[in-house]
């Protein structure tokens, strides 16, 4: 396989996004945004925020206890809920049940930005693949996903860089950067997951072999936080109902675009992550 389909308006026109509809909070979803360490706090925000830009409605934050109530304030739109700590400023391990329950009460999940790696991941990424929740994955809790068959409703959304997509393979780096959308493809047949892998040209690729390819965006996406942002747009359209692959398609157009208009506006390189989120709602489909 050497490239997918190219990721345009017409392949977004074949996976459309559900339409936007009045009604209160719990109408555009509940979203799970479990996030964030002691050293990295801010990944919660990155990821909560771009969740609401993208339409979630209805927005919980589980974080480690020492940096929720900074959280809570920083994000005032949010529910944020401190959990048991381990020493290395992660996850302990009794926060897992409490994961279970919130992700028992959630439409959509993202988990896995600002995470500290540790044995704990593994147990939370267990626990969310038995969840009925529509899930994206990212970040430290790529390290730990667990091969697994698990008989979900939908597919998982997994959102690695090479790094993370050598971990999952059990590859090296030059592995990926050869072959992409080849090692894309394994993953998604390993983890029976939809699998974007990410670079200057990104792939998105299904399990039952299906791929689209985005060379959009803009040099400025790379730097750091911009996956947090990313995962946080997948995460806010689950929630509003699309189906995986749409979530997942459209987000990845999203951003992309999101930083050409920066780019446009600022110039290639120089703008924030916190900032991509803010020119999402403009650019959703009305």
């Amino acid at each position: 396989m050497k490239s997918g389909k190219p990721l345009n308006r017409t392949a977004l026109g074949a996976h459309p996004l559900p339409p936007a509809v009045d009604g209160d909070k719990e109408t555009k979803g509940r979203i799970l945004v479990i996030a964030g360490s002691r050293v990295v706090p801010g990944a919660a925000l990155l990821a909560a925020t771009a969740a609401m830009r993208a339409g979630a409605g209805k927005l919980r934050i589980a974080t480690v206890d020492s940096i929720a109530p900074r959280v809570g304030i920083a994000m005032p739109e949010a529910m944020a809920i401190g959990l048991p700590e381990h020493r290395d400023g992660g996850f302990a391990r009794s926060a897992v049940a409490r994961i279970a329950e919130l992700a028992a009460d959630s439409d959509a999940i993202v988990a896995g930005p600002g995470m500290s790696p540790g044995d704990t991941n593994r147990r939370i990424a267990v626990a969310l693949l038995k969840s009925r929740a529509a899930l994206a994955l990212d970040a430290a809790l790529l390290h730990s996903l667990p091969v697994t068959r698990v008989d979900r409703g939908t597919l998982p959304v997994l959102l690695p860089h090479a790094g993370e997509l050598a971990s999952l393979l059990d590859c090296e780096e030059e592995d990926i950067a050869a072959k992409p959308l080849e090692c894309g493809l394994r993953a998604a047949h390993r983890y029976r997951s939809l699998v974007l892998v990410k670079g200057v040209t990104s792939h998105v690729v299904h399990p039952d072999g299906p791929a689209w390819t985005y060379s959009g965006g803009a040099p400025g996406l790379g730097v750091s936080g911009s996956g947090d942002v990313l995962a946080g747009i997948v995460g806010g359209l689950l929630s509003r109902g699309a189906d995986p692959l749409a979530a997942l398609l459209w987000g990845v157009w999203l951003h992309g675009d999101a930083g050409a208009v920066l780019a446009r506006k600022a110039g290639p390189i120089g703008f924030l992550a916190r900032e991509i989120a803010d020119q999402v709602p403009a650019l959703l489909p009305r």
